[in-house]
């Protein structure tokens, strides 16, 4: 019997055995869908792959398999078995990333009784009527109107019955005359396209001529293209160097050769700015992907890409999945970034599945950053990966000037907050006199970080989170918050940045009833009060979570580059390469804030962040200027941005982790274990301890468990497990033997999620 072995998108741990029926042997390869019986449902699947073989008892029939190309290629079909592998995750679980939302008629044939309630809706193109000329001759005496529409149909072959009835009210009764007679014919079709990037084509760009860096690695990476063999490049460039005409050299030059490409960026609130500069060099040969598109514009650049209608594909962490044909080119911006690790579900990361996404299609891999990460610096250092350098900016302007504000010693300016330091408050006076802009860092959402009592010292905390509720003194965003606890859009409110728990500021302490709560800390809410009035005659703009999502994002950009705002303040969101020709200062508020988390990797994020936002100042004709505020200038991250000196931190840190057994040196996988029940999540991380110390080879460090630094999340006890090795596969036989008996181990209510390579010790 021909057998098919088929991946659900449910968290199981293997395939399903079906039989296939001779009707459907043709389609069901593997990477097609196919439809199957569940229990009672009927759910779509993936095949893995098909053979000749003995069915097992009870064997099932594949009902149908819709697709007549494979929905997931072989590549990116062997990229997702190898994922699911290497970061312990259903393999269901893990083609549900691949995979396009459901069309409608697939959608509909899921529902084997449908009712009311069944919402097997789908997506996908509409349906329309399409009227083409028939083998007929025309009728004797046409009305004029009748005449005209046939004329038109047969000039232009095909055409909607919709564009016939705008310009012929009669249209329709026409029409089925003729189809009567056999002058024309009608069949149901999928419905004209539209543009699937919303706003107006891109004016043509011209192509810079290239600094000799530049050259020299294009040539690198096209003749790595050329060659067809699997390589991979870190494109190791200081900010404003010219990373991006780089990618669209590589671009241009797979496209020449009919290779696939993708390229990932870690924002969202890129996307618009990239997509911008693609659109002006390829055109509409790029299908934009992120996780806020609706299911409709989802499926329709699946397919685009699927059907090669398009070749480029970009977007955030969720575009390594694209079906690119042919994938020759994979290009990761800023590579360092902590986003490209998913942090939920599937926990993959992104940079290092691009990696072997482009291996596996014999292809180039191009890593790009000014502040490369210490895992990526580690393949290059040994040979798994060639660094190109550009290491001066690419329209020869200087690199900013760094100082640092020691705030031990520097009083606070004419605002009296200590956090906007008389030096700060100067620079932005002169940058301002210069009609010039300037971008104030703070990486604290809100208007104050904490509300405490002064009476009994209690801090307003949130009662599903081991963390302070931030105070927000604008309107409440959350129409949910506005319903539920009353909030007018007038109301101060205090929000949990992790569960979106949301409650009026309170007038008295909920602990002790004195009315002596006071703020506490400054957040980017209050830092922009501040600003607008020390500085009244200035525009300042915010950029942040709370007022910046979708389409604002780039709204607020596009004021900076008009130069419609003088100052922009903003939270991680402003150092995202964002090209801003006209800012000349950048404020970094606090830079220890950064620095003071419980993670081993706090130094290197709070350096790659210092030179991300320095690199914003000084990117025009101007020079530029660069003051970061801290309360220890001595700190190893602070000195080295204060020289632009990567390679010098890189060195540093790279010292420090090899003599504490830490990544890049080690591999690290957290067991995170969470319970509604304190106790009943700390004997499961005990017991999952002991296990994973029972089976751990010499070599295997088992730590833990001990309480996760956010203690308590959404309502919910949080342990960690941590097993750290530099014999990898050690640890994976470690990891595995866990796996295979958690269940053992975890009573019911508690979670254990496997987390490999994690990014976020939190």
């Amino acid at each position: 019997m021909l057998l098919a072995d088929v991946a659900l998108p449910i968290p199981l741990g293997r395939a399903l055995t079906y039989s296939v029926p001779a009707a459907e042997a043709q389609r069901v390869v593997a990477g097609a869908r196919v439809v199957v019986p569940l229990g009672g449902r009927r759910v779509v699947g993936v095949v893995l792959g098909k053979r000749e073989g003995e069915p097992p008892p009870k064997v099932r029939a594949i009902l149908s398999a819709p697709d007549d190309t494979p929905a997931v290629p072989e590549e990116l079909l062997d990229l997702l078995r190898e994922l699911s592998s290497y970061y312990f995750a259903p393999l269901g679980d893990v083609l549900r990333l691949a995979l396009p939302p459901l069309e409608r008629d697939l959608a509909k044939e899921l529902v084997q009784q449908p009712s009311l309630f069944d919402e097997a809706r789908g997506v996908g193109a509409r349906k329309v009527l399409f009227v083409e000329p028939g083998e007929g001759a025309e009728p004797e005496r046409l009305t004029g109107q009748a005449s005209a529409l046939l004329a038109r149909v047969r000039a232009v072959g095909s055409v909607p019955l919709a564009r016939l009835e705008e310009r012929w009210g009669g249209a329709r009764s026409i029409v089925k005359r003729l189809v009567a007679a056999g002058a024309l014919k009608t069949t149901m079709r999928d419905a004209p396209e539209v543009p699937f990037l919303r706003d107006g084509g891109a004016e043509p760009d011209v192509a810079p001529e290239l600094t000799a860096p530049q050259a020299a690695a294009v040539e690198s990476i096209v003749g790595a293209l050329r060659a067809g063999a699997p390589k991979t490049f870190l494109l190791h460039g200081v900010t404003g160097s010219g990373k991006t005409e780089v990618y669209m050299r590589a671009i241009a030059a797979a496209r020449e050769l009919e290779r696939g490409v993708v390229v990932l960026v870690p924002e969202i609130a890129l996307t618009p700015q990239l997509v911008a500069r693609y659109r002006a060099r390829f055109g509409d040969e790029v299908a934009v992907i992120h996780s806020h598109l609706t299911p409709k514009e989802r499926h329709g650049m699946w397919h685009k890409l699927r059907g090669g209608k398009v070749t480029v594909a970009i977007g955030a962490r969720s575009a390594l999945f694209a079906p690119a044909n042919a994938l020759g080119l994979v290009i990761v911006d800023e590579e360092h970034d902590t986003s490209f690790k998913q942090e939920e579900g599937v926990r993959y990361h992104a940079r290092d599945m691009a990696i072997l996404r482009a291996f596996r299609a014999r292809g180039v891999c191009v890593l790009g950053s000014a502040t490369p990460s210490l895992e990526s610096e580690h393949l290059v250092r040994t040979g798994r990966a060639e660094r190109l350098r550009l290491p001066e900016r690419a329209r020869a302007q200087a690199m900013p000037r760094v100082e640092t504000i020691d705030l031990r010693r520097m009083g606070p300016g004419p605002t009296g907050d200590r956090r906007l330091s008389l030096p700060l408050h100067r620079a932005i006076e002169a940058t301002l006199a210069a009609k010039e802009q300037a971008i104030l860092f703070l990486n604290r959402r809100g208007f104050s970080p904490s509300v405490r009592c002064e009476a009994c010292g209690k801090m307003e905390s949130c009662p599903s989170c081991s963390v302070a509720l931030t105070f927000h003194k604008r309107r409440v965003p959350h129409a949910r918050a506005e319903r539920e606890f009353g909030l007018d859009h007038g109301s101060g409110t205090l929000r949990c940045h992790y569960c979106e728990h949301e409650v009026r500021l309170p007038d008295r302490c909920r602990a002790c009833g004195a009315p002596a709560l006071v703020l506490e800390g400054l957040g980017t809410e209050k830092l922009e009060e501040t600003l607008k009035t020390a500085f009244p005659e200035a525009r300042v703009a915010r950029l942040d979570r709370d007022v910046a999502t979708g389409r604002a994002i780039e709204d607020v950009l596009a004021k900076v580059r008009a130069r419609e705002v003088d100052i922009l303040v903003g939270t991680q969101m402003v150092t995202k390469g964002h090209d801003l020709p006209h800012v000349t200062l950048v404020g970094v508020v606090n830079a220890d804030a950064a620095l003071s988390l419980p993670d081993f990797r706090a130094s290197e994020r709070a350096f790659q962040l210092l030179v991300q936002v320095a690199g914003r100042a000084g990117r025009g004709d101007a020079p530029g200027r660069v003051l970061i505020q801290t309360y220890d200038p001595e700190h190893s991250a602070i000195a080295f941005a204060l020289r632009h000196d990567v390679d010098g931190f890189i060195a540093h840190e790279l010292v420090d982790r090899k003599a504490l057994g830490y990544p890049p040196y080690a591999r690290v996988v957290l067991l995170r274990i969470d319970a509604t029940e304190e106790q009943a999540a700390r004997e499961a991380g005990r017991r999952l301890g002991d296990l994973a110390r029972e089976v751990a080879e010499p070599g295997v460090l088992v730590l833990g468990p001990a309480p996760a630094p956010l203690a308590r999340l959404r309502n919910r006890f949080r342990f960690r497990v941590m097993l750290r090795s530099e014999d990898r596969a050690a640890l994976r036989r470690a990891v595995a033997a866990v796996e295979r008996r958690r269940e053992e181990v975890a009573s019911s209510g508690v979670r254990v999620a496997i987390d490999v390579d994690p990014v976020q010790l939190l």
